[in-house]
């Protein structure tokens, strides 16, 4: 089982090398190689990983995670909490239900799809006639009509490797943490997360 454990960990951190890559590798080297491309392949995943598990091996999403946050609820005016976004210089908010259990994220890309743009710029520079009626539309609609749901999370105890996965498939900023019964804990910001590993800006 932990072989596996390692296998997909290490399958996630390293990139994929194609045969040009091995040999370019290989050439590079003083003297004979005897070893195979494969076997070369297998060596480096195997290297990465363990050099990956060593620097960031014990990170936790709770090491990182911001507590104390709030959540929307779905019953909330979109231009309540579009407001909320803006007083709080937020791109998204996690969306809790009345038990504190995440049921969705709302993020200026869904109120922008809901109100029809692409960007804000794009917004903007509607006629003010058409900018009164998307406002009309914002106090009319509710968070949960325009989020997106389900959430994804990840749990306090989730490693880096977890946490990459999540954020690959979130998409956000933004990420709620939350605990065995999906309440929510605390929110992990990806520029927290990219600041904390030894991987540049491209996560």
């Amino acid at each position: 089982m932990q072989d596996e454990t390692e296998r997909n960990r290490s399958d996630l951190l390293a990139p994929e090398l194609t045969d040009a890559d091995v040999y370019d590798a290989m050439g590079r080297l003083p003297g004979y190689l005897d070893i195979t491309t494969d076997d070369f392949r297998e060596l480096y995943r195997l290297a990465y990983g363990h050099a990956m598990d060593r620097l960031v091996g014990d990170l936790r999403a709770s090491d990182l995670m911001r507590t104390g946050e709030t959540a929307l609820t779905p019953g909330q005016s979109l231009a309540e909490a579009v407001g909320t976004l803006a007083e709080g210089g937020l791109k998204s908010m996690p969306v809790a239900d009345g038990d504190g259990r995440v049921v969705g994220v709302l993020s200026e890309t869904d109120v922008l799809r809901f109100l029809g743009a692409a960007t804000f710029a794009e917004l903007i520079h509607r006629p003010p006639q058409r900018l009164a009626e998307l406002d009309a539309l914002l106090q009319t609609a509710a968070v949960g009509a325009v989020m997106t749901s389900p959430a994804v999370t990840v749990g306090a105890e989730a490693g880096f490797a977890d946490i990459m996965r999540a954020f690959r498939a979130h998409g956000g900023r933004r990420m709620p943490v939350a605990d065995a019964e999906g309440r929510l804990v605390g929110v992990l910001a990806r520029k927290d997360f990219v600041a904390a590993c030894p991987l540049g800006p491209g996560v």
